[in-house]
């Protein structure tokens, strides 16, 4: 069963790197263990659930619809709670969604126990373990930066992927185990109890991070910054249609193979629960052993076309193997596989992101992917239960070869070239203002006048595009370039920002290569000082009122002085 776990897989080990020398951060340590017991405890907990589910209702297609309705909540709340970690103390928000989640476990436990369990009570706790997963995962992956140093981050983004395979390997053994002996709802119950463990744990953590100078975006600006920013970056957009393309395509496994498993080679719980550590056991092997040496000798994108192949190879083993045995050797495989991919996937993830967007932009990937693990999930499940389920996955192992001709115009082998070290604060403009606006103050508009050469006509529209993206990206809703008909060669830039404090933000989001294309387009300019800069903020109703009373007494709202907007220029040129 999908859930937050295998969305993607932290970049693996290296000779050069230390594995564990995060664990010496004792803040680190007391964490991950108890992430590692927890996530332990929900692959049992997943194992037990297929099982019941198996057992109340012979439907592969309810079997099936177990992975889309976990990944569901990822699709759609994980966005806003991105954006909604980067406001809000994370330490508390970790804190409710781990209580969310011991009470989801704890709600099955219960039902278990008074013997109302049904295969829709099962579906709707699973969706809200999801949307507890998916309003957590955001704020762990922007909390792991503050918990440990700048050289202990590797490992820790390492650990992070060896503690969610080694409790994949270890959690449905004992979830196979448990059910020989005891009924579903007590590993309910013990998952319950390993999220009070995680609980302990965060309470025990003692926050200590540096607060911004800048106040924070409200919840509307840093939700529509994410959406422009993926608009705006075609980095962003190639990873994304990769993890879509990827995610589509891998749901087969966690759809189809406990189907396979259940349904076709007829497997007991404990035979049941060895299936999925043997996945997991394939996803270690494949993080420790050949990510880094696929990695010393092939690309980024020819290493995702190696696990793609291995993936087809899969399917036709899922579609032709009967023997319990091989199938736990073709389950390794896609735990290899699935590995390989989605551990490049998220590296290039990181490297096409700036620090500043990594929180959100890691929401809208795992948003993406989890909503095509979830459509995948519904399209193999119908598939399985109306053709059979030996023919989807080979006519999914004949798609996915075709899809693979996409890799040549979707490559992500520029992630290599990009750059996303902060350009000096303050580095694009410095204004003087006649008053300084409150944070929230708005929209603003930036005008910015260039005259150029008319032999460089050509190449300074060129140039405006990038930087059209540029601004847009980093905070613009609105950008235009304007031609002066009236004097030859004259442009006007005018773009608008939603507040002032967004307009602050936007200058600190600038990294180096984005400065360094803007002093590119700005020194196309010919004129004998800098070019001409002014800001306008669009003033409401209610200030412009207070202030024309302040000097109009007489003057009501409604009269010709009601402008409903005032200029604010800056005086240096």
């Amino acid at each position: 069963m999908a859930k937050s776990s295998t969305i993607a897989i932290p970049p693996s080990v290296t000779a050069r790197s230390s594995t564990f020398m995060a664990l010496r951060n004792p803040v680190y340590r007391n964490l991950w263990l108890a992430t590692l017991l927890s996530g332990t405890c929900v692959s049992a907990h997943d194992t037990a659930a297929t099982w019941a589910m198996n057992m109340l209702s012979p439907s592969a297609f309810l079997l099936s619809l177990m992975s889309t309705v976990a990944s569901l909540p990822f699709f759609f709340f994980t966005l806003p709670a991105g954006a909604l970690a980067d406001m809000v103390d994370r330490k508390k928000l970790m804190l409710v969604m781990n209580f969310w989640l011991a009470g989801t476990a704890a709600l099955l436990a219960i039902v278990g126990l008074l013997g109302l369990l049904s295969p829709w009570i099962i579906l709707v706790c699973v969706f809200l373990t999801g949307v507890g997963f998916a309003f957590n995962s955001p704020a762990w992956t922007a909390v792991v930066p503050d918990l440990v140093t700048d050289a202990e981050l590797p490992s820790a983004a390492t650990l992070g992927g060896l503690q969610l395979n080694i409790s994949g390997i270890i959690g449905p053994a004992i979830g196979g185990i448990l059910l020989r002996f005891f009924a579903p709802n007590w590993v309910f119950a013990l998952n319950a109890a390993c999220f009070l463990v995680v609980i302990f744990a965060i309470f025990r953590w003692k926050e200590n991070v540096a607060s911004s100078k800048l106040p924070l975006e409200n919840f509307l600006e840093s939700f529509t910054t994410a959406i422009r920013y993926v608009r705006y970056a075609p980095g962003i957009q190639v990873v994304m249609a990769r993890n879509v393309l990827f995610a589509f395509f891998i749901s087969i496994i966690p759809a189809l193979l406990p189907v396979v498993g259940l349904k076709q080679l007829h497997l007991q719980p404990a035979s049941l629960g060895l299936l999925f550590t043997c996945m997991g056991a394939g996803s270690v092997f494949g993080a420790v052993f050949v990510v880094p040496r696929a990695r010393d000798r092939l690309s980024s994108n020819a290493l995702i076309l190696l696990a793609n192949l291995i993936v087809v190879i899969v399917y036709v083993g899922m579609a032709l193997v009967r023997d319990p045995v091989i199938f736990m050797l073709v389950s390794a495989f896609a735990g290899v596989a699935w590995t390989l991919a989605a551990s490049e996937l998220w590296v290039a993830g990181q490297r096409a992101m700036p620090s500043w967007a990594r929180g959100r932009m890691n929401a809208v990937v795992i948003m993406a992917a989890q909503g095509a693990l979830a459509l995948g999930g519904i399209v193999w499940g119908y598939s399985a239960s109306t053709f059979g389920i030996s023919q989807t996955v080979l006519a999914a192992a004949g798609m996915l070869l075709l899809s693979l001709l996409l890799t040549i115009p979707l490559s992500i082998n520029f992630i290599s070239n990009l750059d996303f070290n902060p350009a000096a604060v303050g580095a694009y403009v410095h204004h003087r203002l006649t008053h300084v606006p409150r944070p929230h103050d708005g929209p603003v508009s930036i005008t910015i006048e260039f005259e150029v050469d008319r032999k460089q006509g050509s190449d300074f529209i060129k140039m405006m595009r990038e930087v059209r993206l540029i601004h847009l990206r980093n905070g613009a809703f609105s950008w235009r370039l304007h031609e002066d008909l009236e004097r030859f060669n004259t442009y006007r830039l005018e773009m608008m920002v939603p507040s002032w404090n967004e307009h602050l933000l936007q200058q600190e989001r600038l990294t180096k290569t984005e400065k360094a294309s803007l002093d590119c387009a700005w020194s196309m300019h010919v004129g004998k000082s800098r070019p001409e800069e002014r800001i306008y903020l669009c003033v409401n109703r209610e200030l412009l009122n207070h202030r024309i009373l302040e000097t109009h007494p007489s003057t009501m709202p409604g009269s010709p002085l009601d402008l409903g907007e005032q200029k604010v220029e800056d005086s240096a040129s």
